[in-house]
């Protein structure tokens, strides 16, 4: 996407810049106006930003939460002061401000709220989504690597939503296994 804005932005100055440095000369025919205009000015756009829409249908289409053998899920549930997660995968447990998920899985996270909207983002892995009370609505996020993600509640909230975040730590294979037998926090 940067690379296609880039292409674009780069023509726009390009058209820019030419007619300062061709003052002076004697007109142009009719087919080099139609060159810059339409070819450069209409198609070469169309032709970016129709790439760049197909990129984007195929990285959303990623991030659809649709049925699969190796999808982890989990449950967030955002209130005033924290977020609470539990784990399909191990019954009973719950943390609290942190979410636990393997690395290199698609994982499902089943978002909802006990009081107010609260927006659950974690910009390195997917989009925002909304928490809003009596709706449960699921994000497909996935760790391209085990590390430590941040994630923040970008919806206002009251006093001290600006500091409302949380962690995901994203284990390996061993380190998820290990979280859900209990061995880690």
């Amino acid at each position: 996407m940067l690379g296609g804005a880039a292409l674009i932005f780069a023509l726009v100055m390009t058209l820019l810049v030419l007619p300062f440095l061709r003052r002076g000369r004697a007109g142009s025919d009719g087919s080099r106006v139609r060159i810059w205009i339409v070819g450069l000015g209409l198609v070469f756009p169309m032709v970016v930003l129709a790439a760049l829409l197909a990129y984007g249908l195929v990285v959303g289409e990623r991030l659809l939460p649709r049925e699969a053998d190796d999808v982890v899920r989990v449950g967030a549930e955002g209130r005033l002061s924290a977020w609470t997660f539990s784990y399909e995968d191990a019954p009973g447990r719950a943390t609290e401000g942190v979410l636990h998920i393997p690395a290199r899985r698609p994982v499902d996270v089943s978002i909802t709220t006990a009081d107010v909207i609260h927006s659950f983002w974690v910009p390195r892995l997917a989009g925002k989504l909304d928490a809003i009370p009596g709706y449960v609505n699921v994000l497909r996020i996935e760790a391209d690597a085990p590390g430590t993600y941040e994630g923040v509640s970008a919806e206002f909230s009251g006093p001290g939503y600006d500091s409302f975040t949380f962690a995901v730590t994203a284990h390996d294979a061993d380190g998820w296994e290990a979280f859900l037998r209990g061995e880690t926090q």
